[in-house]
């Protein structure tokens, strides 16, 4: 049987690590990305040991390893500093969470491909499909006929908006602010997020002395009000805070300011659609607080090549997939809106309550959340692809530039909010394409 070509819409961690993926079983793909050059772009973002098995997988973690930071600790503390919980990764688990430069995981994923692999510059306007194939139309006016089609474009997805228009991102009530910094002394190798009553503010290091951060508070999506805030609007919000918040925000520039509200998807019905099916943010778009969104997008790379390549038939494969991924997918975008809502109180009895609640919570409170979602492996795909070294046409996560939720927070996913009930569905270690 002819294996199809896949065309995948969209040159982010999501499109591009299922390309790889596609190819080591032996398929033929092509990926679209809007943006017409290269730009380095975004912050830090962090690889929790699901995403480090899944690349494992692929062969490529050790050499990812390489370009960032491991992190196997992470502290939340409250707003005066003192620690409200200590979070880390067991041995056993993994070698911690990677922490690492977007531009620099872009990089790394161009590696693996060919030149012709990626087309820059191809913005999707519209999509139809019929029995026999999809049509996808460009902002120029071109046309790409292809039998399958994979939709990686991010979490204001064009395919899905033409494709399934009811469904659209929603608002988690609050928005972040993130960059990059010279590390403070002492602050190279700690991790922590900061809880209090003007918002979060997280440090992550990245390596070779430099830190990413974020902030978030409590607004409207369209506050443009706080879409115009610079450094020292921030510095005179965070005032309060301990030290560590205030020397980080000391070190940031205007210019490396990167603001935008956090949201996520509703669980969508399904996942394939005929002959497109969707992945990473376009299908499930979590807010950044589990530290799962460029996470999922990975695992959903390895687990859709594992489907293709058991499962001649595209149709079922595309079933297969979401069969597998969307129990698990809707448990991350869940219980990560549960955090980032507790996290978000503002209100001086409620952050009384809730700081009091996780000191008293015992540590396997948060282990068995960080185990469900970490402690996966993948069954190996065949190393048929032929890798590449030219890494020129690495583009950035979203068509209009800027990064995605992902990129936010980096907290281990056991972060010890108390979570919703748990969803129906296989755990983790029951999708057949996880090893156990």
């Amino acid at each position: 049987m002819e294996r199809q070509h896949i065309t995948i819409i969209g040159g982010g961690i999501a499109g591009l690590t299922t390309a790889i993926a596609l190819k080591r079983i032996g398929r033929s793909v092509t990926v679209f990305e809007a943006a017409p050059t290269i730009r380095p772009i975004g912050s830090g973002i962090s690889l929790a040991p699901n995403a480090l098995s899944a690349f494992g997988a692929l062969g490529l973690s050790e050499a990812l390893q390489e370009r960032g930071h491991m992190l196997r600790t992470f502290h939340i503390l409250d707003h005066r500093g003192r620690t409200l919980t200590r979070t880390s990764v067991p041995e056993e688990v993994g070698p911690g969470i990677l922490c690492i430069h977007r531009a620099d995981l872009h990089a790394f994923l161009m590696e693996q491909l060919e030149p012709g692999d990626v087309r820059l510059g191809r913005r999707t306007v519209d999509i139809h499909q019929d029995a026999h194939r999809v049509i996808v139309t460009f902002a120029d006016g071109t046309q790409h006929r292809t039998p399958l089609l994979i939709a990686a474009d991010g979490v204001r997805s064009v395919v899905r908006g033409r494709l399934i228009p009811g469904v659209s991102p929603r608002h988690a009530g609050y928005v972040a602010w993130r960059g990059e910094v010279e590390a403070p002394v002492g602050m190279a190798g700690t991790a922590s997020e900061t809880w209090g009553p003007k918002g979060r503010f997280g440090i992550v290091p990245l390596g070779r002395g430099r830190v990413y951060w974020f902030a978030t508070t409590n607004a409207a999506d369209d506050d443009h009000r706080l879409a115009q805030y610079r450094v020292t609007d921030l510095q005179r919000h965070f005032a309060g805070y301990h030290p560590a918040v205030r020397d980080v925000l000391a070190r940031a520039t205007d210019g490396t300011l990167i603001h935008g509200p956090i949201q996520d998807l509703p669980a969508m019905a399904h996942f394939a659609h005929g002959r497109v099916l969707f992945i990473g943010d376009a299908a499930h778009a979590t807010t950044p607080n589990m530290g799962q969104g460029a996470c999922q997008a990975i695992e959903d790379a390895v687990v859709l090549a594992h489907a293709l390549r058991t499962t001649p038939d595209a149709a079922a494969a595309f079933r297969a997939f979401e069969q597998e991924r969307m129990p698990r997918t809707e448990w991350v975008v869940r219980n990560s809106r549960s955090i980032g809502e507790v996290g978000q109180w503002a209100h001086p009895l409620a952050i009384a309550m809730r700081n009091r609640l996780i000191r008293q919570l015992p540590p396997s409170f948060g282990q068995s959340r960080s185990a469900r979602i970490n402690d996966v492996r993948f069954e190996p795909l065949p190393a048929t692809l032929t890798r590449g070294t030219d890494a020129r046409h690495t583009s950035p996560d979203r068509a209009d530039g800027k990064p995605g939720n992902d990129v936010a927070h980096a907290a281990p996913s056991g972060s010890p909010v108390p979570p919703p009930a748990r969803a129906a569905g296989p755990e983790h270690g029951d999708i057949h394409h996880y090893a156990s």
